[in-house]
């Protein structure tokens, strides 16, 4: 309890003066008594008592420094000092409270958002243990490569009725899914998992309360029934909450599923960025798709994760399952594809990676993304320090009195040290305290950017937690440090005599500090080059991508996605009824042309074979790769994709007895070079056969499949319902020079009336392509703003120093002028100095982005990292803002009254 009372003091202190008074007259007094007693008189006896006791002011300070913790009183103390400081200077306070609160809160938002999407782990038992299972050297069908984590349904069998049972205490596997809820109509969509049934064991996840059971083992064998488990949110939003849920069924595709119960709230899935409403156990894929569909052997969409047996080991557990990987193959072998794949496919080994963090397709894409931007804004902080260590030296010239005065008095240089260093970092967490709040809503704005292209909205759990709480702490500290150490040591080496002559306009040692503060500001302005040149090339990669023609126009495009599945019709009517649903569209109020498609320009999904053509020997297995699609008359032009020759697909192609197929500039230069293609033919390779030949009727303009950034692809077109006969998922694209969201109302009505069991989601093309480029417009606007801050902060430094500089050199001036120079000649001269400064700093900043824009060199399009335009815009930009900032100092010192600066010597 004594370290508590002793704490208890600190906010006490007036009691603890009167207790200790109190203590010391009772001292006093009994020994006063005591001599009394033995014959001395009272009033002597008093004086003698006094006299023995001591100094009752280094008496009262022993006992004051024992009954309290003495660093931290003065730690206080400094703090309540350095509060009056800034109270006495609020403009200097709210400027450096300004600059840090955007600088810390940046860089907590952006760690935020790292922490959640790249550091942490699972929340679930013992994140820690978590294994992946990948395949090693995989066949060139999957893309090959190693660590592929996708599995088939038959590999996971086998893997779970053998070596799992052996390596793994618990293995489970998982794959992602999206439920449509509605029965027909405007979609709802539902982010869904495909689990297997030791899946909530393995993870050592529980039910909510109240929220009945989640899946089993017995739940998940072939013939199960729809049984499905929810998230808590899940339950709330859409089933009346946890306890109302249990026992409730949820359409998901059109088919009934009872909910058997509801999931704790902090478990969102396996991937981060994606939450998941609906978990169904893996045999239900049979009641949606048919019961051939566990049995697929070329449909790899399973991830499989467990937890190893006590005392094994990644590398056990990776050599135990490489082991059994060739039986595994051998067991699963697709038997549809060539004798080269096959071989391929039986060579496949596998190996496990740590999975505690999960899998997340968010965190592949972004990570790389995610680290830039964490260097970006510490470029930032470090320019604010620069432009705050600035400040400090020039507001502790103006101290320098008081300083040299507490120095005369006998305080330690040490001590004056620590008293500045305090107000540095007292800045600092106020700063970091109103970064917080910026941190927040800017986190905000960055889940809206990347939910832009994540296609069905993106969760992230962003709240402040203690590694993101002490991270802020540990920034601002080093921060306040950072800036704070050199302009207190330089404050503190001061002539008191010196200084106190200098009647308070502290000219020691002036043209040192000024050398310092130039320093600081070359340093800011090459920070700044090297990010407005950052900023530069990404905006310019963006602009390049939004500007760049993709072969097809994006603009005046309605998308309406439709989904036939439960409509009940058989493949014979269902090409009918999509026709009849196409000519209906075409008369429409306000459409201009119309198509049906199987695929669209820079969707998800993609469709290639390899091709055979007579006369051509391919060098390698994808050098005779192209790309499909399925479209009906009208889709060229609808798309504004430009027929070069021959004929576009005719209504009539769909019944043809010889197929035919219209292709791309790129198919034509690759497979048929320097020949006219049409009238020519291909064929499909399928396992080791051959399809039937193809006919080439057209050839059309190159236009972007899957990505901007990509190189175009040899693309072939051939007609709507003619390749494996009738889809159930079609998408119609329509022109209007109207209104879009007026089209979509009259495409809904006319969905509805054809069949409302018909499953519609809606979009215009130029929103799918704009979601394709999300993480370029997020590190262009980013790097944008950082930019622009960096810009601000290094214009606020200039002008800080030369203002100061000015200050400190009104009698020069004064003499100058009063001397005969002119006031252009001043003006030039402070000119002259900020330009010398600015000059060095952008050479430097030069140096600087040689040395280091390569590393944006991946996010690029279009542009290379020292792309000559960008650097000469950016000098451009960095040096004129710098010139602007530099010429209000300078124009004030060009008006500077010659008597009023020599009246002041």
């Amino acid at each position: 309890m004594a370290w508590y009372n002793r704490l208890l003091n600190l906010v006490r202190a007036g009691r603890l003066s009167r207790d200790i008074d109190r203590e010391m007259a009772f001292h006093i007094a009994e020994r006063t008594d005591e001599l009394v007693r033995g014959g001395m008189d009272p009033e002597a006896a008093a004086r003698e008592a006094r006299r023995r006791f001591g100094n009752r002011t280094i008496q009262k300070e022993r006992a004051h420094d024992t009954d309290v913790i003495v660093w931290l009183e003065s730690a206080a103390a400094d703090v309540r000092y350095a509060l009056r400081a800034l109270r006495a200077s609020p403009g200097f306070a709210l400027v450096t409270i300004l600059s840090l609160a955007l600088g810390i809160g940046a860089n907590t938002a952006i760690f935020s958002l790292t922490n959640t999407v790249v550091l942490e782990s699972l929340p679930v038992k013992e994140p820690g243990e978590l294994l992946s299972v990948t395949s090693r050297d995989g066949g060139a069908r999957r893309g090959g490569g190693s660590g592929n984590p996708s599995f088939t349904n038959p590999i996971w069998e086998q893997i779970r009725d053998g070596v799992g049972k052996d390596v793994f205490a618990g293995v489970f596997a998982y794959g992602d899914a999206r439920f449509d809820l509605s029965n027909g109509g405007l979609v709802r969509y539902a982010n869904g998992s495909w689990v297997s049934g030791d899946y909530f064991a393995t993870l050592g996840v529980l039910p909510s309360p109240g929220g009945g059971r989640l899946l089993q083992r017995s739940d998940d064998r072939r013939g199960c029934a729809p049984v499905a488990v929810v998230s808590d949110a899940f339950a709330r939003r859409e089933l009346g909450g946890v306890a109302g849920a249990v026992g409730r069924a949820v359409s998901l595709d059109g088919h009934p599923f009872d909910v058997v119960g509801v999931v704790e709230p902090s478990f969102f899935g396996m991937e981060v960025g994606r939450a998941v409403d609906v978990y169904v156990p893996l045999c239900a894929q049979a009641i949606l798709f048919g019961p051939e569909v566990l049995d697929a052997r070329s449909r790899w969409y399973l991830t499989i994760v467990g937890r190893p047996r006590a005392g094994l080991g990644a590398a056990q557990v990776s050599a135990a399952l490489a082991a059994h990987a060739p039986g595994i193959f051998a067991a699963t072998l697709p038997p549809n594809w060539t004798a080269e794949n096959q071989n391929d496919y039986l060579r496949t080994t596998l190996d496990v990676r740590p999975a505690a963090g999960g899998l997340s397709v968010l965190r592949d894409r972004y990570q790389r993304a995610l680290y830039t931007l964490m260097v970006v804004v510490g470029v930032v902080l470090l320019i604010a320090c620069a432009n705050i260590a600035n400040l400090l030296i020039a507001r502790a010239a103006a101290r320098q009195r008081e300083i040299a005065v507490r120095l005369a008095i006998g305080s330690s240089r040490a001590r004056l040290v620590r008293q500045l260093l305090t107000e540095s970092i007292l800045l600092s967490l106020i700063g970091a305290g109103a970064g917080l709040l910026f941190a927040r809503w800017a986190s905000r704005l960055l889940v809206r950017y990347l939910s832009t292209g994540s296609g069905n909205g993106l969760w992230l759990d962003l709240a402040i937690d203690g590694r993101v709480l002490a991270f802020t702490v540990a920034v601002s500290v080093a921060t306040g440090i950072l800036f704070g150490v050199a302009p207190a040591w330089r404050a503190v080496r001061v002539d008191p005599q010196q200084a106190m002559k200098a009647g308070g306009r502290g000219v020691v040692r002036g043209e040192r500090r000024q050398r310092l503060g130039k320093v600081l500001v070359v340093g800011q302005v090459a920070l700044s080059f090297l990010l407005v040149m950052a900023a530069g090339l990404l905006l310019g990669s963006f602009r390049k991508l939004t500007t760049l023609d993709p072969g097809f126009r994006r603009d005046g495009v309605l998308i309406a996605q439709l989904d036939f599945g439960n409509t009940g019709l058989a493949d014979a009517r269902l090409l009918t009824a999509q026709n009849e649903l196409l000519r209906r569209a075409r008369e429409l109020p306000g459409v201009r042309s119309a198509s049906a498609s199987a695929l669209t320009p820079i969707g998800r999904m993609s469709w290639n074979d390899v091709l055979v053509v007579p006369g051509f020997t391919p060098s390698g297995p994808r050098d005779a790769l192209a790309y499909f699609n399925e479209v009906s008359d009208g889709y060229f032009a609808t798309l504004g994709t430009e027929l070069l020759a021959g004929r576009d697909i005719a209504p009539a192609d769909q019944e043809r007895p010889i197929p035919v197929a219209v292709i791309n500039e790129s198919l034509a230069r690759h497979f048929f070079p320097g020949l006219n293609p049409l009238g020519k033919s291909f064929s499909v390779q399928s396992g080791d056969s051959v399809g039937p030949a193809i006919e080439i009727v057209g050839v059309v303009r190159d236009a972007k499949y899957q990505s901007l950034t990509e190189e175009y692809e040899p693309t072939a077109y051939i007609p709507f319902g003619a390749g494996n006969g009738p889809e159930k998922f079609i998408n119609l694209e329509l022109r209007s020079d109207g209104s879009l969201a007026t089209l979509s109302v009259s495409v809904k009505e006319l969905v509805a009336s054809v069949s409302p069991a018909i499953s519609l989601d809606l979009i215009t093309l130029q929103a799918q392509v704009s979601a394709s480029i999300a993480r370029p417009r997020l590190l262009a606007s980013l790097s944008g703003f950082f930019g622009a801050l960096a810009l601000l902060l290094a214009v606020v430094g200039l002008y800080g120093t030369l203002s100061y500089g000015i200050a400190r050199r009104r009698n020069e001036i004064g003499i100058r002028l009063a001397l005969g120079a002119g006031r252009e000649r001043v003006l030039r001269m402070v000119m002259s100095e900020a330009g010398q400064l600015v000059l060095l700093g952008t050479v430097a900043g030069v140096l600087l982005a040689f040395a280091t824009t390569r590393f944006v060199a991946s996010f690029l399009y279009g542009l290379e990292p020292t792309d000559p335009a960008t650097l000469a815009a950016s000098a451009g930009v960095l040096g004129a803002v710098a010139m602007a900032a530099a010429f209000l100092p300078a124009w004030r010192a060009s008006r500077l009254e010659p008597t009023e600066a020599l009246r002041e010597e």
